[in-house]
């Protein structure tokens, strides 16, 4: 990563005065634009470590990407052209462009914005991906399913109809939603406020996961509690813990891990078959 840019981006965030300088906004245009183009990530694994210490916020490039409103001129266009009409934009944020080189199959009515960036095998349907976003080889963003600004999608996993991915821009380094490859996240999820879902997690459908959000592992007779991430191949579905207020007891959402992806599951086994395996 180019530190004098870094060194740039950080000077123009704690002052906006700066923008008005040329050095300035073209640092902010071009770290968008390597984002575009996945020379860039907001956040990057490091191999050697394992669980939540192998990602790496990168605070700077997310600057970049609040700094960009503050540069980019208001715009207006189609976003395609055809036979049965056109998506009109008026915006600062364009859509992205040459999806057919990059081999990434974009339905009529998705939306994928420029800043993001999708590897090779991505599928669209009409769903939303924001900018700074990160979304990896051969995954599936159903139809209505979102993704949010900057968060990070691994390969082959499967976004279903109506999951909602948070997006992070401010505070700087705040961590965005990861969810890594090969995950499953049923339909209607909401993955939110930097929780990271481990690979080959499968989501049962309507799970819903803050920061907040108790995770409980009830495979065994005492129950283990964690919260902000969902470990490796579990397989989670919906359930609530009861709470108490001044105005009574009361049931919260829960996130509950009720078995493991078996090594032997083809990754592409549907979610109806993996829960079939506990008698769901």
């Amino acid at each position: 990563m180019s530190e004098p840019r870094r060194e740039l981006i950080d000077r123009a965030f704690e002052d906006r005065a700066l923008l008005r300088d040329d050095a300035c906004r073209e640092a902010v245009l071009s770290i968008v634009e390597d984002l575009d183009q996945g020379r860039l990530r907001v956040a990057t694994r490091d191999a050697s470590e394992d669980g939540d210490d192998a990602w790496r916020v990168h605070a700077w490039v997310q600057r970049a990407v609040v700094l960009y409103f503050s540069v980019a001129p208001m715009v207006e266009g189609d976003g395609f052209d055809g036979p049965h009409g056109s998506l009109p934009f008026h915006d600062k944020v364009p859509l992205k462009r040459g999806l057919a080189a990059a081999g990434v199959r974009v339905v009529p009515g998705a939306v994928v914005r420029y800043g993001s960036f999708c590897e090779r095998g991505v599928v669209v349907m009409p769903g939303f991906v924001n900018i700074g976003a990160f979304v990896g080889a051969g995954t599936m963003v159903d139809t209505w399913a979102t993704v949010g600004s900057c968060a990070q999608i691994g390969r082959g996993v499967h976004l279903s109809g109506g999951v909602g991915v948070g997006g992070v821009l401010e505070p700087p380094g705040a961590r965005p939603v990861i969810i890594e490859d090969h995950a499953f996240i049923g339909s209607r999820c909401i993955v939110v406020e930097g929780v990271t879902v481990g690979e080959g997690a499968v989501l049962g459908a309507g799970v819903v996961l803050t920061k907040s959000t108790p995770v409980i592992d009830v495979r065994q007779p005492e129950a283990v509690i964690t919260k902000g991430r969902i470990p490796p191949r579990a397989v989670v579905i919906p359930g609530t813990r009861k709470k108490q207020f001044p105005a009574g007891e009361f049931e919260l959402p829960a996130a509950l891990i009720i078995g493991e992806r078996s090594s032997s599951t083809d990754e592409k086994t549907s979610l109806n078959d993996t829960l079939r395996e506990f008698a769901l």
